[in-house]
């Protein structure tokens, strides 16, 4: 596995972007450019191969494309395509590293977990399936927004940009190369919060939760909050608000049909704990982001 490691003292040149969408049978060009680009799976599948390495890029997965490296479709996608792209400079060095360089800068981290906050790298890896690929969704269309309003100032890509490349570093990081010592109570957890976040969309409950995991419900809900701070079921509604904010993000779904798809069958209560964690409502949240530049070739 490779990783690009670069330098974020400055903010990330931005220079284009938009959402592809494609209603007929699409194969990428062969090209080589001279800026690096990311794309990231939003429907159907997305067949490109860089250099003599072939990708599928599905909904979740993101591809970063290296400057100067040639690139091109190897098979046919379906109709209905659609992936968010952009392409950036960095402003200062950047290279590739494999697993073993990334190991042992990692390595660091794990022995002085506090130097964390003066890094001024960050490690992508070359094709990934983040966890909380909500997020990085998220900021893309808070990216898309500023770039397509005529801010005063470019320098709003910019650094939207550089906070989304750290989000996907982050997770990276955290998610995969700091593992730290855990009791059987612990992978438990982890268990039990990754389970709750895949079924996040469905109509889950403590109750269904503990039953899943053999917990009693009220131990389960005491001991997630030891370990986390908040009670399983509030961790439970963040979860589906996430998802939410993703929907409403991407998509012109009503608010009643993005209620249905993240588990709530009453929009009105899906309404009222949006306000609650969001201090907004889901209507407020879309309309702050609603600038998008599309494409189809």
């Amino acid at each position: 596995m490779q990783f690009f490691k670069a330098n974020i003292a400055n903010p990330v040149e931005f220079i284009s972007g938009g959402q592809f969408v494609s209603e007929i049978p699409w194969i990428h060009t062969k090209r080589n450019i001279d800026s690096f680009e990311i794309i990231i799976g939003v429907n159907k599948t997305l067949y490109i191969q860089m250099e003599d390495i072939q990708y599928e890029v599905k909904p979740g997965t993101v591809l970063l494309l290296p400057s100067g490296c040639t690139h091109h479709g190897y098979i046919e996608s379906e109709g209905t395509l659609s992936f968010y792209w952009f392409h950036f400079h960095f402003p200062v060095g950047y290279k590739l590293i494999d697993a073993e360089s990334m190991d042992g800068d990692v390595s660091i981290f794990r022995m002085d977990p506090d130097s964390r906050q003066n890094i001024a790298d960050i490690y992508i890896p070359l094709f990934s399936a983040p966890p909380g690929i909500e997020r990085v969704n998220i900021l893309f269309h808070q990216l898309m927004h500023a770039v397509n309003s005529n801010y005063y100032t470019k320098y709003s890509g910019y650094y939207l940009l550089t906070s989304l490349l750290i989000e996907l570093s982050e997770q990276t990081i955290t998610n995969f190369y700091m593992p730290r010592k855990k009791s059987g109570k612990d992978y438990n957890l982890e268990k039990i919060m990754e389970w709750t976040r895949i079924h996040a969309t469905e109509d889950i409950t403590v109750a269904m939760i503990a039953k899943k995991f053999n917990y009693n419900k009220d131990y389960l809900s005491r001991f997630f909050k030891q370990r986390t701070g908040i009670n399983l079921q509030e961790y439970i509604h963040r979860q589906k608000i996430s998802k939410a904010k993703d929907l409403l993000s991407r998509s012109m779904q009503s608010i009643k049909d993005v209620s249905l798809a993240i588990g709530i069958g009453d929009d009105k209560y899906f309404m009222k704990l949006f306000k609650k964690y969001e201090n907004m409502t889901p209507t407020e949240f879309r309309q702050a982001f609603t600038k998008m530049h599309m494409n189809n070739r």
